[in-house]
């Protein structure tokens, strides 16, 4: 590596194993050869400090328990945000160990009006506040918005499609999210070299001669580097030097929570994850304890002072955003724990310290805790897994070996299930469209029935009152997903090029490399219902209930047939089919930026809102009521218990669904058995049961 920096580099990197990463831009090669797998338990962890109560307690009192009351606990309106838009801000006198906040109060809100005027102008309104006149004059007259060049490119078909909810939750209005910025680079190497990395990219292509990504190349490493620039100064307005790499863990904690913070300035995205951060951690950890510079207890209070910012990191929001995302979540997840290509675990002390959290802080769902689960993880690390999850309900479980054989094993989760590499990939996020609707418009010939509107013209409805047949359904439904699936991708290609013009990330991107994989997070919602409904009209008769104007408004089921989520091919391989199609017909369009297609089945929150716009169906589920989240059955449906649901889910190809699949299970602690050590065993049991199988995910 060559670069101005290189004396304070040699020094911060003494006691490291060199390789690969000190001569180039390689974060993975570092955890690998740096970090110390653990095997014991979670008896050497420390409780909360004073210091960490004194700040807790502050933030609670004045703050937390505030916001609680008024949903927003205040908003800056007058300034547009970005990464060094505000002055250094602060929780209390006592906040000094991991620094740093979005705007210059605890829970303050930004505006974010690159995204859009209308959600900024909306959202301050809810809020009880008056917008300042010169900053709307500034983005409705002046400086035009990603929602703006969205709405301009719009087709017909999309605003009807969007307004009647067959496609719901398009980040046209905010942010995207699903960018995981390789935050631990600050760390690292310093943002002098990430600059001087950029540069050089830049550079590289300058003699090739015009073309549109010519163009677009060397404009975004523009702004990539101007937005490290801006993280640097903004650094220093809390008395810190990033320009070069971090030379104790405190200050490896501090530069990487720098870059996150850097993008929450910026960005209000859909998921604003943090990444994959334990092992990277552990390894400046474990340095200074070997150094005897740092105690455990003070390990533990850099990490739950991280914990605390996380926890209170906050967006601009609409009261219809809340009502789609079921609350007001930020998706700050942290990935963790899982297997390296060499067959080493990747669990370290520090894994057990980001667990804790939720001991010395209490249960919260941010940050959204994500385990990558392997049944041949550390017992003592599985126990304590287990024993969080029973104690906060605040932990989520990935399948490690589905994640580490198609993404490697520096991936991280995006959101509630999307991984990617860290660094280099992103994700277009796309929401999701409504694949249970779907179904009902293929019926109805494309009129909606809840109102009754002609959405989709050319598509004739079944005809009669007579028993469904499944042929026939299974046919009409295929046409009508051409026309969804084919509406859906063409308004998030419309959406990305304009949130690439108008509101790119240019700090997030400034930490990945300068060429990256793309891929577009397609999704669909409702699954288990259109696989009920079709298992229905396949295995019983299904009759058809029709209004005055002979809109099938409702269904009369006789006779019994298998639900999806028992373990039963006959509905399971429905479910699969199902995501198989849409799959298919994502992959035969053309991607924005070549993006390569994936897919979800994930309505982790969202299935109320979709639930409420959608009307009854042949499989029982009721007109206006919630959807089963991702790809769950629907409830009360799985009579024969969490392990064939999970079985169940298995059967659908993960090749389908890259972008994840998620199931969300409930268990009463006093189901797992009488004793507390019962309950984490049972629990350990159960987790390695379900992600032994080959599709688990």
């Amino acid at each position: 590596m060559t670069t101005a920096t290189e004396p304070l580099q040699f020094t911060a990197w003494e006691g490291f194993n060199p390789g690969p990463w000190t001569e180039g831009i390689d974060v993975r090669d570092f955890v690998q050869r740096n970090y110390t797998p653990y095997d014991g338990d979670a008896s050497f962890l420390e409780g909360p400090t004073e210091k960490t109560m004194r700040t807790f307690d502050y933030l609670e009192k004045n703050y937390l328990s505030i916001e609680r009351k008024k949903r927003i606990f205040d908003v800056d309106t007058h300034t547009a945000s970005d990464i060094d838009a505000f002055p250094a801000g602060y929780i209390c006198e006592d906040d000094n160990v991991i620094v740093g906040l979005q705007t210059d109060t605890p829970l303050k809100r930004a505006m974010m009006p690159f995204g859009g005027w209308r959600m900024v102008e909306q959202a301050i309104k809810e809020a009880g506040k008056e917008y300042d006149p010169a900053v709307k004059e500034i983005f409705t007259r002046y400086r035009k918005t990603h929602n703006d060049a969205v709405f301009d490119i719009y087709t017909p078909r999309i605003r009807a499609a969007r307004s009647s909810h067959i496609i719901t939750g398009l980040p046209d209005a905010y942010g995207r999210g699903r960018i995981i910025g390789d935050y631990r680079r600050v760390a690292l190497y310093g943002v002098d070299y990430l600059i001087e990395e950029k540069q050089r990219s830049k550079d590289a292509v300058a003699d090739l001669g015009f073309s549109e990504h010519w163009a677009r190349y060397r404009e975004e490493h523009a702004e990539q580097i101007k937005a490290l620039k801006k993280l640097k100064k903004m650094a220093e307005s809390y008395g810190f030097d990033i320009s070069g790499p971090a030379s104790t863990a405190h200050e490896a904690v501090q530069w990487t929570y720098f870059g996150y913070l850097a993008s929450i300035k910026s960005q209000d995205g859909a998921a604003m994850s943090i990444g994959r951060l334990s092992a990277f951690f552990d390894s400046y950890f474990e340095r200074d304890f070997a150094r005897g510079i740092l105690t455990e207890s003070e390990a533990q209070e850099i990490i739950d002072s991280l914990v605390m910012k996380l926890r209170i990191v906050r967006f601009l929001r609409t009261e219809d955003y809340d009502q789609i995302f079921s609350g007001d979540p930020y998706w700050a997840t942290w990935s963790d724990a899982g297997f390296g290509d060499d067959g080493r675990h990747m669990v370290t002390k520090t894994s057990f310290r980001l667990l804790q959290t939720l001991v010395n802080l209490g249960p919260s769902p941010e940050p959204n805790i994500t385990i990558f689960w392997d049944p041949k993880l550390p017992e003592g690390y599985k126990k304590f897994c287990a024993h969080i999850s029973i104690e906060t309900s605040s932990i989520q479980y990935e399948s490690d070996r589905q994640i580490r054989e198609q993404w490697g094993d520096d991936a991280a989760i995006a959101c509630c299930v999307s991984p990617m590499r860290v660094g280099k990939q992103m994700q277009f996020f796309g929401a999701r469209v409504n694949a249970a609707k779907s179904l009902l418009y293929a019926i109805n010939g494309g009129r909606d029935e809840v109102t009754g509107k002609q959405i989709m013209t050319g598509y004739e409805p079944i005809q009669g009152d007579g028993p469904l047949d499944f042929e026939e359904v299974w046919a009409k439904y295929e046409d009508m997903l051409d026309w969804v699936i084919g509406t859906y991708v063409e308004a998030l290609n419309i959406i990305h090029y304009s949130h690439d013009k108008y509101a790119y990330e240019a700090v997030e991107m400034a930490l990945h490399d300068s060429d990256i994989v793309r891929s577009m997070g397609c999704g669909i919602a409702g699954l288990s219902i259109v696989a009920d409904s079709l298992s229905a009209i396949k295995y019983a008769k299904v009759y058809p209930v029709r209004d005055e104007t002979g809109l099938v408004v409702d269904y009369r089921t006789e006779g019994e047939f298998p639900f999806y989520g028992n373990d039963d091919d006959r509905a399971d391989d429905i479910a699969a089919t199902v995501v198989h199609t849409v799959m298919d017909k994502i992959k035969a369009i053309p991607m924005y930026r070549n993006a390569i297609p994936t897919q979800s089945v994930l309505t982790i929150t969202s299935n109320v809102v979709y639930g409420k716009a959608t009307g009854s169906f042949p499989s029982g589920h009721k007109a206006g009521t919630p959807f089963a989240p991702g790809a769950n059955p629907e409830n009360g449906a799985d009579s024969h218990g969490m392990v064939a649901s999970m079985l169940s889910v298995g059967k659908l190809d993960y090749q389908d669904a890259l972008d994840g699949i998620s199931l969300t299970n409930t268990i009463t602690p006093t189901g797992l058995g009488r004793t507390p050590e019962e309950r984490i065993t049972n629990l350990v049991g159960v987790l390695d049961s379900g992600f032994i199988m080959d599709n688990a995910e």
